[in-house]
C-alpha cells in the first residue's frame, strides 16, 4: 500500500511558475513508475506528465511540453512537477499517481495508487 500527498498547488497569474511535490510513504516510491494527471471542471482526467522508476525517461502530453517539467528523488520518496509559463487553460486539480507497471501510461486505470490532489488556478 503507498500513499501519496500532494502539495505545492495555489493562485498564479499567467506567465508564473508552480512546483508541486508528491510524497510518498508505505513502500518506496522507486518501486513505481509515477504520474501527474489532471482535472478540469466538467472534464475527465487527462494525463500531463509520466516518469519511469528510475527517472531515465519522462513523457509529456503535447499542451505541457517545453513548459513543464516531471522529476523525481528516490531517496526523498518525492516526485516533483516544475510548471512554468502557466496559462489559464492549466488550471485544474492536480494529482499524482504510482503504477506498478514498468512503463508509462497515460490512462488513469494504470495506475494502482492516486493523491488526492491538489487545485492549480492561473489567472488571466
Amino acid at each position: 500500500q503507498v500513499q501519496l500527498v500532494e502539495s505545492g498547488g495555489g493562485l498564479v497569474q499567467a506567465g508564473g511558475s508552480l512546483r508541486l511535490s508528491c510524497v510518498a510513504s508505505g513502500r518506496t516510491l522507486s518501486s513505481y513508475t509515477m504520474g501527474w494527471f489532471r482535472q478540469a471542471p466538467g472534464k475527465e482526467r487527462e494525463f500531463v506528465a509520466g516518469i519511469t522508476r528510475s527517472g531515465g525517461s519522462t513523457y509529456y502530453t503535447d499542451s505541457v511540453k517545453g513548459r513543464f517539467t516531471i522529476s523525481r528523488d528516490n531517496a526523498k520518496n518525492t516526485v516533483y512537477f516544475q510548471m512554468n509559463s502557466l496559462k489559464p487553460e492549466d488550471t485544474a486539480v492536480y494529482y499524482c499517481a504510482a503504477s506498478s507497471r514498468v512503463a508509462v501510461h497515460t490512462t488513469p486505470y494504470q495506475y494502482n495508487y492516486w493523491g488526492q490532489g491538489t487545485q492549480v488556478t492561473v489567472s488571466s
